[in-house]
C-alpha cells in the first residue's frame, strides 16, 4: 500500500549532512506526512514524491519500490531519516502543480516528479530553481531544453527508442520462428494494430516508431491495419480493441502496446470476444504482464527497471540532500541523465523463481 502523504516542513539545510556517507543506514518515516515530530534533533531528508497518477499500474510499482528500498535502508545509522510523501496527480497538471506548491512550501528537499504535461516543465523548474529545492524528474522525460535549466534538474528512465526496438525484436523472432502460426493469411505481410499511449509523449511516439522500424529495417512487409492512443490504460484499451476486431477479426496479426497494461486490455478484448490470440506485445513488465506471458498470452514484453529508477532516485534524493556531488554516485550522462537498460522478457526466459533484479550502477 503506497502512503500517500502531503506535508513536508523544517526544510534540513545541505550543511547539516554534509559528510555523511551514502551507505549509512536510514530510518524510513512514513507517518502523516512530511513532519518530523519527534523532537529529537534527528537529521531527516523529506523527499516529495508527484506522480503523474497512481492508477498507471507501473508508476504505482516505481513509487512502492521506491518507499521498500528506503525502508531496506533503515535501522542501522542511527539519526539519519527519509520522510517520503507521495501524492497523486490524477492525471492533472493543476493539481499536481497545487501538489509540488505545497511539498517546496512545506520544505521538502528534493522532489521526484513524475509529470502530468511534460510541456509545464519549465515552470515547474523555475519554481523549483527559486526555491533552491532539487528535482529529480522520472519515467516522463522533459524535453532537453529544459532538462538545462538549472544545474540541479535530473532525469531517470530508459530510452525510449531502445525499448521499442526490442519489442520489435520480439516481434521478428516469433513471427521468423512460427510464421505459420502468426501469418494468418499467408501473405509474408505482418498484419498489425498499435495501442499507443498518449498523444505527444516522448515514450508513445518513440517507441511506436521503433517497434515498427525493428521490423522493416529486418526485411519484413508491413501494414497498419489501426492505430490509436489509449493513454495506458487497460480499459480503454480494450474497448479499443473491441471496435477494431469488429472491423478487422482476425485480420489482425499482431498487436503492438507501448504498455503491459493496454496489452492486457487488448488480450481480453480478444478472449471475450472468443477470438484466437494473435501475437501481443507490450513495455514495462509489471507483475499481471509477467502472469500472462508466463500463461502464454502475452507473447512477451521489454523490462522498464521499476526497482532500478526507484533505486537510482534514492542515490540522487540523499546524495543532493547531503551536498554531494551526484556524479559520485550515480553515473550521469550529460550532467542531468541517468538511463537504465531494458530488456526482453518471454515464456522461455522467464523461470518462476526469477526476481527481475536491479542492475547496479552506483559508481564504485
Amino acid at each position: 500500500m503506497i502512503r500517500t502523504t502531503r506535508s513536508c516542513s523544517s526544510r534540513l539545510r545541505p550543511s547539516r549532512l554534509a559528510g555523511l556517507a551514502l551507505g549509512a543506514a536510514l530510518l524510513l518515516t512514513l507517518a502523516a506526512g512530511c513532519r518530523s515530530d519527534s523532537g529529537s534533533g534527528d537529521s531527516t531528508i523529506r523527499v516529495g514524491v508527484a506522480l503523474y497518477t497512481q492508477d498507471d499500474t507501473f508508476i504505482s510499482a516505481v513509487a512502492q519500490e521506491l518507499e521498500r528500498l528506503a525502508r531496506e535502508a533503515e535501522g542501522g545509522a542511527g539519526d539519519l531519516k527519509i520522510n517520503l510523501s507521495v501524492a497523486d496527480g490524477r492525471s492533472n497538471q493543476t493539481t499536481q502543480m497545487d501538489q509540488i506548491d505545497q511539498f517546496i512550501s512545506r520544505g521538502c528537499d528534493v522532489l521526484c516528479i513524475n509529470i502530468v504535461d511534460r510541456t509545464a516543465a519549465a515552470v515547474l523548474i523555475d519554481k523549483a530553481e527559486e526555491a533552491g529545492v532539487p528535482v529529480i524528474f522520472f519515467n516522463r522525460q522533459p524535453v532537453a531544453e529544459d532538462i538545462r535549466r538549472w544545474e540541479q534538474i535530473y532525469y531517470v528512465g530508459a530510452r525510449a527508442e531502445e525499448g521499442g526496438a526490442l519489442q520489435g525484436q520480439l516481434v521478428l523472432e516469433a513471427w521468423r520462428s512460427g510464421r505459420e502460426r502468426w501469418d494468418r493469411n499467408g501473405d509474408g505481410v505482418v498484419q498489425y494494430a498499435m495501442l499507443e499511449g498518449e498523444p505527444g509523449h516522448q515514450d508513445a511516439l518513440l517507441r511506436t516508431e521503433y517497434s515498427v522500424k525493428a521490423l522493416t529495417d529486418a526485411g519484413l512487409a508491413v501494414e497498419k491495419l489501426a492505430s490509436d492512443t489509449a493513454n495506458w490504460n487497460r480499459g480503454q484499451a480494450e474497448a479499443k480493441m473491441k471496435q477494431w476486431l469488429e472491423e478487422f477479426g482476425e485480420e489482425i496479426e499482431v498487436v503492438f502496446s507501448n504498455n503491459d497494461d493496454m496489452a492486457l486490455g487488448a488480450i481480453d478484448a480478444i478472449r471475450e470476444a472468443g477470438l484466437a490470440l494473435p501475437l501481443v506485445v507490450g513495455v514495462d513488465a509489471t507483475a499481471p504482464a509477467l502472469e500472462a506471458v508466463a500463461a502464454g498470452t502475452l507473447q512477451g514484453t521489454v523490462l522498464n527497471d521499476a526497482q532500478g529508477i526507484a533505486g537510482a532516485m534514492l542515490e540522487l534524493a540523499l546524495a543532493l540532500s547531503s551536498g554531494r556531488d551526484p556524479a559520485e554516485v550515480v553515473a550521469l550522462e550529460d550532467g542531468h541523465y541517468v538511463w537504465l537498460p531494458y530488456r526482453q522478457i518471454t515464456r522461455e526466459t522467464l523461470e518462476p523463481s526469477e526476481s527481475l533484479p536491479l542492475p547496479s550502477r552506483t559508481k564504485n
